[in-house]
């Protein structure tokens, strides 16, 4: 076998033994002989909410215990015939299945990425928050080059983003921004990008081309929907009303219809500024259910939280990622050391790279490299 086509084949059984370790394949079998049985049950209907979640859990381990058992098939089937093609000089059976092994490769790594993503609230839509560190217009203009990024990267997704507020910075960028991103596995992508992102370049605002450092902050949190039960006592709560302000544009408004929802036991903040008070209202109680969720799915996953906290402060907060554009090209996520040069495909919106990377480490807590090596 070409060294070339072995080296898709150890690419292809590392995605095969992360898919099994995602499968738990040695119990997997035992866990649908119980969904089985089950499902037999005649009162299962009696409570249809909990009987439709039965047979999304049932139908997901089917689905994925197909997935790994058809990889591992097809690659081995691939093996063989390269092997008989080999020893019968046949250079068509040859080529045809190394093309089906590099086809398959594809298949691989996108179905290891999509077994990641299998958290309570993956599947949910999300609000993405940014805003900008210390650091005036340097920071205020990083913090826009992240909303770009990542508007880019949805879209490449198909998914639909909807800008909820806006502050602008006083002489470029923003000073803080939060989008609803909706499509299937929205939060599930992008919660591993919460954190410290962090900017070194040739600042275009300083005359004497010096280096600067900028730093931005970026929350992610699911929206909730109706499967979630989220309650907020009215009493913790104050809701006031006023004009939204920016730079203008389609995004912006400038009426006195803005809604701010402090939530006082936690500090919470959460505003939006589209033209209905009232839609205003429910958008910023949905989004203040979604930041009380993700601090109970926080404290669910305090260990993982824990490790990526020890990274160190920066700014104002924990990095998680370099940006570096002088004087060499570098992204490097600090969790997992996943780095890549090129810096423009990553602030174009290509992120699935770096956050494949995340994922893997927060289902593990270690990184692919260290995973594949178990």
């Amino acid at each position: 076998m070409r060294a070339e086509i072995q080296n898709v084949v150890e690419e292809i059984e590392k995605s095969v033994a992360l898919l099994a370790q995602r499968l738990d394949v040695d119990t997997a079998k035992h866990r649908l002989e119980e969904f089985n049985a089950r499902v037999e049950d005649p009162n299962l209907w009696d409570d249809p909410e909990a009987a439709q979640k039965l047979m999304r859990d049932r139908q997901m381990l089917v689905d994925a215990m197909d997935t790994h058992a058809k990889i591992k098939q097809d690659l081995a089937d691939n093996i063989e015939l390269i092997e008989l093609g080999e020893m019968e000089e046949d250079e068509e059976v040859i080529s045809d299945a190394e093309n089906a092994i590099k086809a398959l490769a594809e298949t691989a790594a996108q179905k290891e990425l999509e077994a990641l993503l299998d958290g309570e609230a993956d599947g949910n839509d999300t609000f993405l928050e940014i805003n900008a560190g210390a650091g005036g217009t340097e920071s205020c203009d990083w913090a826009s080059m992240l909303a770009r990024m990542y508007v880019r990267w949805a879209e490449k997704k198909g998914y639909k983003v909807e800008l909820q507020s806006e502050s602008a910075g006083e002489e470029a960028g923003i000073k803080s921004a939060t989008y609803k991103i909706s499509g299937t596995n929205a939060y599930g992508w992008l919660k591993s990008e919460s954190g410290v992102h962090r900017l070194v370049r040739i600042s275009p605002f300083d005359s004497a081309a010096k280096r600067h450092t900028s730093f931005t902050s970026v929350g992610v949190y699911p929206v909730v929907d109706d499967n979630i039960e989220i309650e907020v006592n009215p009493a913790d709560i104050r809701i006031d009303t006023y004009r939204s302000s920016g730079a203008g544009g389609q995004h912006v408004n400038t009426t006195d219809s803005a809604v701010r929802i402090t939530h006082a036991p936690t500090g919470i903040v959460v505003t939006s500024s589209e033209k209905s008070q009232h839609q205003n209202r429910d958008i910023a109680m949905k989004a203040l259910k979604s930041r009380l969720y993700q601090m109970e799915l926080d404290r669910r996953n305090a260990a993982v939280n824990e490790m990526h906290e020890n990274k160190g402060d920066a700014g104002w907060g924990n990095q998680i990622r370099s940006y570096v554009l002088q004087p060499y090209q570098m992204v490097k996520d600090l969790r997992t050391n996943f780095e890549t040069s090129d810096t423009k495909g990553v602030l174009d919106g290509d992120l699935d790279g770096l956050m494949a990377a995340t994922l893997a480490l927060d289902v593990s807590g270690k990184s692919r490299a260290e995973a594949q090596a178990d």
